[in-house]
């Protein structure tokens, strides 16, 4: 099982964004029959059946192993991946187009769109990732926003300078500044 699956299809979607699908979906996060998700759903078999073929079908959920129960094979089957991540690109963004602004919020959701496609398409298998992610808030008082803007813009072009040549293992840097909006629990 993968620990995120990168859904670019919109078949893929299309089969995950439908409630009874993504509850059997939590219900295959360990190896289950259709019979034994019914049972703990409240649902017959074959319709679970259903939505574990549609879920097959779309690349969500594998056949790891079957079984002679009767004379019948049954199906074990396991969500493939732990979370799903959706394109952005599925969906788009009507009426916009690329924002060039780097102080823009447009600027800021392509940058994060980028950056979720870069992570998804990591090699997960490969022995050693080395990556980093940080994370932290700061208080600027608003007579200070724009020094803050301005130092933070000197010290990365200061860093790609430094470390900006051809030789060595590639890195993307990104840093995204926003408001602190509040806190969802």
């Amino acid at each position: 099982m993968r620990d995120v699956l990168y859904l670019e299809e919109i078949e893929q979607a299309e089969a995950l964004l439908k409630p009874q699908r993504v509850e059997v979906l939590r219900q295959l996060a360990e190896p289950g029959t259709c019979g034994e998700v019914a049972a703990r759903l409240g649902q017959t078999p074959q319709r679970v059946y259903y939505h574990v073929k549609r879920l097959v079908d779309a690349g969500l959920v594998d056949l790891v192993s079957e079984r002679r129960v009767r004379g019948i094979n049954e199906g074990i089957y396991q969500a493939a991946a732990r979370s799903y991540w959706l394109s952005p690109r599925l969906v788009g963004r009507i009426g916009l187009t690329k924002a060039r602004d780097e102080l823009s919020l447009g600027y800021l959701l392509d940058l994060m769109e980028e950056v979720q496609a870069d992570i998804a398409a990591l090699d997960r298998t490969a022995p050693e990732l080395p990556s980093i992610g940080l994370s932290g808030e700061i208080h600027v008082r608003p007579e200070k926003r724009q020094e803050f803007l301005n130092d933070l813009q000197t010290m990365m072009r200061e860093l790609f300078t430094r470390y900006g040549g051809d030789e060595g293992d590639a890195f993307k840097l990104a840093v995204a500044c926003y408001p602190k909006g509040e806190d969802h629990e």
